[in-house]
């Protein structure tokens, strides 16, 4: 086997010289209203269009370190992107309250539409924006080489493998929420066809799974339905994560970015799908039969969109300030309106353009008591927009609402050039075509077993397959990541991911193992309760966030890497028929976070009469060394909405474990329902690792629930 050449940037001509347009001091402020004093500087490398901001904390704080964020999907102002950030969502307050200076880069991106004639630059850029960043520190500190860490989610993870495998830039790397080279788009297209086949039923799946459920989720469900759903669950989705549809929230996620790319790859997928058996879309009494759309319409009027700013773009606490100065080689004296979305569930937006309450009126349009309307593309067939397509968002009477539409520099201008007596159609058909392509992307590589359903004994593919496995190609880094990592690595997984599989993590680190031989660089932990996204709002009675804990896993690794201590133990699991289990107890299932247990009047379903006292117990056991629980909160109205508006939330006092049993904590409230009904209550717990119950950065969360029923 050839030796891997590991990529030095310091010997790469194209990245030698730099020029720094922006060098001052600036104020950062904190949520408590304290402020942090930092240097920040903004530069790039005029020829590779690399733009890089740096933010160096003031040289009596500085520790010898620096943390690099890499974005899911880079715009052309992505060294920006982290400036706007507040509270405990701020990349760049982090660092500098723990002694790193801040690095971010557009990785060299031009433009948010559309990839780079060379995806490895997005790797090649960031370690140039690193290696820069040593010698503007090393000018400021008079310091030795900067120790440099460097994490990302999602497709920022693909990109931090990438770093980490093929670089020497770096010293550590927390790549989280991660993917497998096999993932996209399949995990996106299968969770867009459970949202579709699994409509009227996400109620029942996660009614079922709840606390003092049936814990079966096939029970009420139709054939295919039940069909459906289990081949999901064993491609790796976890059934839990349906809460969000059955709370309402249909989202397909990065899917409207990543459809573009399927088409261009493979059109003649979508042609047979409609046509050659072994296909969904041949069976004529299928689901995706029954949910197709085509139709056609003339048009009657256009809405222009309300903003006249289809960009979605906002401004944000530094916005100004940067935006007069930090424009790159080119800009001149053109401000820069920050654009700030750069976490996991956000950055793709930066490829659509918004429909901002823009519509057009039909004569007539489709008709149906059930009609599947996510995914359908608006076609311009005849006028000055002709060969224009749009995304449907919704039908309101007569109108079509235009959703987040993929490419469209200019919705206003082609909504503008419509005219009354237009011809338009709707078609659904290569959305759903879509939903279907993992079954047809079968790997050779048998270590990604949840293809396993699709295979014949002798190991060969059940059903068609399309010539090449899409997602080889789909990483962003011209890359496929091969776990020769070059450096220590802690990997953070969310148990509730709705957009990448749980098990691409254990899959990553038996990578690592047969790669270097042993997981002694690396350490794996799952978060319970967690989804994909990264920020601190994504928390409510079902889920909590994991960015506290991905803080702690960035300080947990400069001390490794430095020599002051070894992180925790990883996550004790199991990967079983394509879920991730983790054991009860907390000693037994390690990692860094707590396992919180709740019952209700002794019971996970109680029965108590309107009116009647409820007894609420919550158990907390931690993982040795994983710290002191520091805030125990109740909500005695626990839905399944992302929103904790309108919930009764009350803090709970909490007491040290009983002698003789783990580390933990004990606590117990009192609550009371007047009316009859089903209620949820809840109990979120947070730790932090030295106790401090005011660091707002580095706390980590979970939480239990329990079901009382209310008779009169």
């Amino acid at each position: 086997m050839d030796t891997e050449t590991i990529y030095d940037v310091r010997e790469d001509e194209r990245f030698c010289s730099y020029e720094i347009d922006i060098n001052e001091q600036r104020e950062r402020r904190l949520s408590d209203g304290s402020c942090i004093t930092y240097r920040y500087l903004h530069g790039f490398v005029r020829e590779q269009n690399l733009k890089f901001s740096f933010c160096f904390p003031l040289k009596e704080t500085y520790r010898g370190r620096f943390f690099q964020y890499l974005s899911p999907f880079p715009g052309p102002d992505e060294e920006l992107a982290s400036l706007n950030r507040t509270g405990a969502d701020d990349h760049i307050a982090f660092a500098l309250r723990c002694g790193a200076y801040f690095v971010e880069s557009n990785m060299c991106s031009g433009a948010a539409f559309g990839g780079m004639p060379d995806n490895t630059l997005v790797w090649k850029a960031s370690a140039a924006a690193a290696e820069i960043s040593r010698i503007e520190a090393k000018k400021l500190y008079g310091c030795e080489r900067p120790y440099g860490y460097v994490y990302g989610g999602s497709g920022g993870a693909y990109k931090t493998m990438a770093c980490i495998e093929h670089t020497c830039a770096w010293d550590g790397a927390v790549p989280y929420v991660i993917g497998s080279p096999v993932s996209l788009p399949n995990s996106i297209t299968l969770h867009a066809l459970g949202q579709r086949c699994l409509r009227h039923v996400y109620g029942n799946i996660v009614d079922a799974l709840d606390a003092g459920g049936s814990k079966n989720p096939y029970e009420g469900l139709t054939e295919e339905e039940a069909s459906v759903l289990r081949e999901i669950t064993a491609m790796g989705f976890p059934p839990r994560a349906w809460f969000m549809e059955a709370g309402g929230r249909i989202d397909d996620g990065s899917l409207p970015v990543l459809a573009p790319g399927v088409k261009g790859m493979d059109p003649g997928y979508f042609t047979d799908f409609w046509t050659v058996p072994g296909y969904a879309g041949a069976d004529p009494d299928g689901s995706a039969v029954r949910d197709r759309i085509c139709f056609t319409g003339k048009v009657t009027e256009v809405g222009l969109p309300h903003s006249g700013n289809a960009d979605g773009k906002t401004g944000g606490p530094d916005a100004g300030e940067a935006g007069e100065k930090a424009g790159g080689p080119d800009a001149g004296e053109a401000d820069v309106t920050i654009d700030d979305r750069n976490g996991v569930d956000t950055a793709w937006k930066k490829q659509l353009a918004d429909g901002e309450d823009a519509w057009i009126g039909l004569e007539a349009v489709p008709q149906g008591e059930d009609l599947w309307l996510k995914g359908v593309t608006i076609r311009i067939e005849t006028g000055a927009s002709a060969g224009k397509q749009l995304l449907l968002e919704d039908i309101v009477g007569n109108r079509l609402t235009i959703g987040m539409c993929y490419g469209m520099d200019d919705l206003e201008g082609v909504l503008g050039a419509i005219r009354p007596g237009d011809e338009i159609s709707l078609d659904n058909s290569d959305y759903i075509a879509l939903q279907y392509y993992y079954r047809h992307q079968v790997p050779a590589d048998p270590s990604f077993t949840v293809f396993d359903q699709f295979r014949k004994e002798d190991g060969t593919p059940a059903l068609p397959q399309r010539e090449r496995v899409m997602g080889l190609n789909f990483s962003g880094t011209g890359t496929v990541q091969n776990g020769n990592i070059q450096g220590k690595v802690i990997l953070l997984q969310s148990m509730m991911d709705e957009s990448t599989w749980p098990w691409c993590a254990d899959w990553y680190r038996k990578r690592v193992i047969a790669e270097k031989g042993s997981d002694a660089d690396l350490r794996l932990y799952y978060m319970d309760r967690c989804v994909h996204g990264d920020i601190t709002a994504l928390r409510s009675t079902m889920i909590t966030s994991y960015v506290g804990a991905l803080h702690q896993c960035l300080l947990d690794l400069s001390d490794w890497v430095e020599g002051r201590k070894e992180p925790l133990a990883g996550s004790n699991y199991v990967c079983e028929d394509g879920q991730i289990l983790l054991p009860d107890d907390a000693g037994a299932r390690g990692g860094i976070q707590p396992v919180v247990t709740l019952l209700a009047n002794k019971e996970t379903c109680a029965h108590v009469r309107a009116g009647e006292p409820v007894r609420l117990s919550a158990k907390i056991s931690l993982p040795a060394g994983a710290g002191t629980v520091t805030d125990v909160e109740y909500d005695f109205h626990g839905g399944m909405e992302l929103t904790e508006e309108g919930h009764d939330k009350v803090r709970g006092e909490f007491h040290p474990a009983p002698e003789g049993e783990k580390s933990g904590a004990v606590s117990e409230t009192v609550c009371s329902y007047e009316k009859p009904g089903v209620y949820f209550a809840a109990v979120h717990v947070s730790i932090q690792r030295n106790g401090d119950v005011l660091e707002e950065f580095t706390k980590i969360h979970n939480l239990a629930r329990v079901r009382i029923m209310v008779e009169p």
